[in-house]
């Protein structure tokens, strides 16, 4: 190394305690591979917000999740009395429970959006295949978290919404009595079920916290797509930050950390909105049963799930029993998500984007959306002759995204991918 350019490696390195913490511990490397350093494609709109508010939303969860769980009594006798101790004499308890119940809605309604510009930008190809795949365990443990988080309340959607779930584990055929019995701990849900509930739904955010390091790693290995599905890293070099860095392609920070901030400041005003002046938003994010207690001898009129496991509910109901078995309903409901994970060697298409794909992808992924809304709607309704019917239409929908997908992808006639990204 010349004298010169240990001159300036040593002029560019941090002095005081940073300078001190960074010789220990590798701060600058981090900030500059994940911010400073990283190069994003310069055309990334809309769209990009929704992973970064994700991230915001599940600290936000964990924080006000630790908080509450200081307060908090998992005991079938005190469960209750403690979340209305919570908001009535805790200080400013009723501000945490709201804002932690109101995330979860937003969390998962953030990563719908979030997946769904993959699904838009073709983030699952190759080489983004693991990147996707840690994507969808993490939505795998929001759902566990947020299954768990469910019976917590101790009110009666939240015990007999949990019954309903956990007594689907029965439908398993030979093994299903014994593995209702052991996710419950007991023969019914008990003082047992809702302390381990409360165990598990401390815990996994933890996990997804670790996930979600994971997939911001995996991110920024591969690097960021973007709406033209170009790969920045592939074209030509050199801009006015570095010879070396895709000319396609701007700083993480402070580019898209302004940017996100702008987002975050429009997301905080609706979050706040919600909140403060419709935290039940008519039943969707808090369902008035859970307002009063859990009775276990009195079943409410209509058991439905939270919202965002609504549109696997309604694929579930829309399978008629086999010989009295719900066993086939169960296996539709799981594969509805599991098959998510196939995604990546589904697609056939040779381009990435939606933006230059054939018009069968365009249908395919409008009827995909379509489905996917309609169906959180009839999972929310009773299961009368004709939601079941357009619930079944709809699952049919669903699944034809995923299973004609190498065939639609590989007929259809696509555009001209452009060789650099478009602003």
């Amino acid at each position: 190394m010349s004298s010169d350019t240990t001159a300036t490696a040593a002029d560019q390195a941090p002095g005081g305690f940073l300078g001190w913490l960074d010789k220990r511990f590798p701060v600058m490397a981090v900030w500059n591979d994940h911010l400073a350093q990283y190069y994003a494609p310069k055309n990334m709109g809309f769209w990009s917000f929704f992973g970064s508010l994700a991230l915001v939303v599940l600290v936000l969860q964990i924080v006000t999740g630790l908080w509450l769980a200081m307060s908090y009594k998992p005991s079938a006798e005190e469960a209750f009395a403690s979340v209305e101790y919570i908001m009535r004499d805790v200080n400013w308890g009723w501000l945490i429970r709201y804002m932690h119940s109101t995330g979860a809605s937003f969390f998962f309604i953030l990563v719908y959006l979030h997946m769904f510009r993959g699904l838009m930008w073709g983030s699952y190809q190759k080489p983004r295949e693991l990147l996707w795949i840690i994507g969808v365990v993490i939505y795998l443990a929001m759902m566990a978290t947020a299954f768990f988080g469910y019976l917590l309340p101790w009110g009666q959607m939240s015990y007999w919404g949990a019954q309903v779930i956990v007594n689907l584990f029965a439908a398993v055929p030979g093994v299903g009595e014994e593995l209702s019995t052991w996710v419950r701990g007991d023969y019914v849900i008990s003082d047992t079920t809702l302390n381990r509930f409360f165990a598990f739904h401390f815990v996994i955010p933890f996990v997804l916290a670790a996930l979600v390091f994971l997939h911001i790693v995996a991110l920024h290995t591969v690097g960021s797509t973007n709406p033209d599905g170009v790969e920045i890293k592939k074209g030509p070099k050199g801009n006015k930050w570095s010879d070396s860095a895709p000319s396609d392609g701007i700083p993480f920070h402070p580019y898209y950390t302004v940017k996100d901030i702008v987002g975050l400041t429009v997301f905080a005003a609706i979050f706040s909105l919600v909140v403060f002046y419709a935290p039940e938003l008519g039943g969707l994010f808090l369902e008035a049963p859970n307002f009063q207690p859990a009775d276990p001898l009195k079943t409410p009129e209509h058991i439905a799930p939270v919202w965002y496991f609504t549109p696997y509910y309604a694929m579930l109901r829309a399978v008629p029993p086999i010989g009295g078995s719900q066993f086939p309903g169960v296996v539709v409901m799981f594969g509805a998500i599991l098959i998510l994970f196939l995604m990546p060697w589904l697609d056939r298409s040779p381009v990435r984007s939606i933006r230059y794909k054939g018009m069968l992808s365009k249908i395919f992924l409008g009827a995909f959306a379509v489905s996917f809304v309609v169906l959180a709607y009839l999972g929310l309704q009773p299961a009368t002759e004709l939601y079941t019917l357009m619930s079944q239409i709809f699952t049919v929908v669903y699944f034809a995204f995923f299973l004609l997908m190498p065939i639609y992808t590989k007929l259809e006639k696509t555009k001209p991918v452009p060789e650099r990204v478009t602003t």
